[in-house]
């Protein structure tokens, strides 16, 4: 070898070393591209020794998309939960990806109609009186987060979720083969008095300077769009941005085919706590069988991820919304895409197989027995406005929504965690947040400086 070839290539290993140190510090993946010799064989290291790996505890859809995403950035991903994979709360979700919900559900306006909501045990918005104790210091954040300044916060921070919602989505759906799923047709807001359609202007108006596209549609136009709504209306608002979902559970088990054909591990069992190392870090999962060894850890178990972020240090006001659902198998009608009917606060959501009546708020907590008077009472609500619908052999559902006080997820790294990160609280929006929120995730897991602002979404926020 030439004496000019020796001192290139001392050159070039001192440099390659100190890449590869400043790599290893910073949890960098570099790569060096060189020729390798012809007539010696060289053996590369294989990326999957190397890599993290991870547990995503819950297998709802965010939970689901955490862990497609990490495992799409490379990382080695286990997933567990004590149910089937999508079987949960996230099976009977409205199918809803509402990018233009940048209004929380705490709102002046809201506060108004509280006591005459909380009066009415069939309204679209009730406190079990049996739980009124328990659920009190959330109502008290809730209070809080309804004043203008706070709603304004709020929104420009939900903005920044659902601004890259859609796109997130897409791309995931892609990836799973998931297109049979996704429908774009936009999203019908109806209302049938004149005081429900004038209390729905501030709210509207929100959403515009949050940059939404609102087209105001007559009673005509909406029947045009959809010609099983009743004449008997007032006015309606298209989102012609809003997309859906056919059927919730397919998505999710779409992704759990992608999960699985990339080489993930599902592990269902029943989490009771975890084991922290002597740095406090969690090291083991503790189940009702076997402990899991953990190296990194995602928090994504719904409305029953408060006790898991506690014992990661994370003290959160989660509580749960019970939400209740109405199966129409046979619905009667031909229907072309969701409609929310903004005098009730509901969905009549045409699905794969039928219809879904899909609303209301129940804040009850996970033991309660359901009050199955809030399921069919939505049969009720809806015939004034799709007279059509057939309600024979019609079925119940109810799941839990995880809820924080001020409508924003919790998104980020546990706070003092070096390898716990928490994705929950997604309250109406874990099917519209699912896939970003994985986006967050895998951003932070792999070291990159997040492109939104997580202050907002910090679990020690309160």
């Amino acid at each position: 070898m030439a004496p000019i070839d020796r001192a290139i290539n001392a050159v070039t290993s001192m440099l390659v070393l100190i890449l590869l140190q400043v790599g290893l510090q910073h949890r960098m993946y570099i790569c060096i591209l060189s020729r390798l010799p012809e007539k010696e064989d060289v053996e590369l290291p294989e990326l999957s020794e190397n890599k993290r790996k991870f547990t995503v505890l819950g297998a709802g859809v965010v939970g689901l998309c955490c862990a497609v995403s990490l495992q799409r950035a490379g990382f080695s991903v286990t997933l567990v939960d004590r149910l089937d994979p999508g079987t949960g709360t996230s099976s009977g979700n409205a199918g809803l990806i509402q990018i233009d919900s940048v209004v929380p559900i705490a709102t002046p306006g809201i506060l108004r109609n509280v006591p005459s909501m909380l009066l009415d045990p069939l309204g679209p918005l009730v406190v079990r009186w049996r739980y009124l104790h328990r659920i009190a210091p959330w109502l008290a954040r809730f209070v809080r987060a309804a004043r203008p300044d706070s709603v304004e916060r709020i929104s420009i921070a939900l903005a920044s979720l659902l601004d890259r919602s859609n796109e997130a989505w897409l791309e995931l759906i892609t990836a799973a083969n998931a297109q049979g799923v996704w429908r774009q047709s936009g999203e019908l807001h109806v209302y049938r008095t004149k005081q429900a359609w004038e209390g729905s202007r501030a709210s509207d108006e929100l959403r515009r300077r949050r940059g939404s596209v609102l087209e105001e549609l007559t009673v005509e136009e909406m029947r045009q769009l959809e010609p099983a709504l009743s004449p008997d209306l007032y006015r309606g608002v298209f989102t012609p941005n809003a997309n859906s979902i056919t059927h919730p559970l397919h998505l999710s088990q779409r992704l759990f085919d992608l999960f699985r054909r990339s080489g993930g591990t599902f592990v269902k069992t029943n989490v009771t706590g975890f084991r922290n190392g002597p740095d406090g870090e969690p090291i083991w999962l503790s189940t009702d069988g076997e402990s899991l060894p953990v190296d990194g850890l995602v928090i994504a178990a719904g409305a029953f991820s408060k006790p898991f972020a506690k014992s990661a240090g994370a003290s959160v006001p989660l509580d749960t919304e019970r939400g209740y659902h109405l199966w129409l198998p046979d619905p009667g009608v031909e229907m072309r895409r969701p409609i929310v009917v903004g005098d009730h606060k509901f969905g009549i959501v045409p699905m794969t197989g039928g219809v879904r009546l899909v609303g209301t708020v129940e804040f009850g907590g996970l033991d309660l027995a359901p009050d199955w008077r809030r399921a069919d009472i939505l049969a009720k609500l809806a015939r004034p406005f799709v007279p059509g619908l057939n309600l024979d052999g019609a079925e119940r559902w109810m799941g839990f929504r995880p809820s924080m006080p001020d409508s924003l997820p919790v998104i980020g790294r546990a706070p003092g965690k070096q390898n716990v990160y928490l994705a929950f609280g997604h309250g109406h929006l874990g099917l519209t947040l699912g896939a970003v929120t994985g986006q967050v995730i895998t951003g932070l897991a792999a070291g990159r400086s997040p492109d939104v602002d997580l202050v907002p979404f910090r679990a020690d926020r309160f």
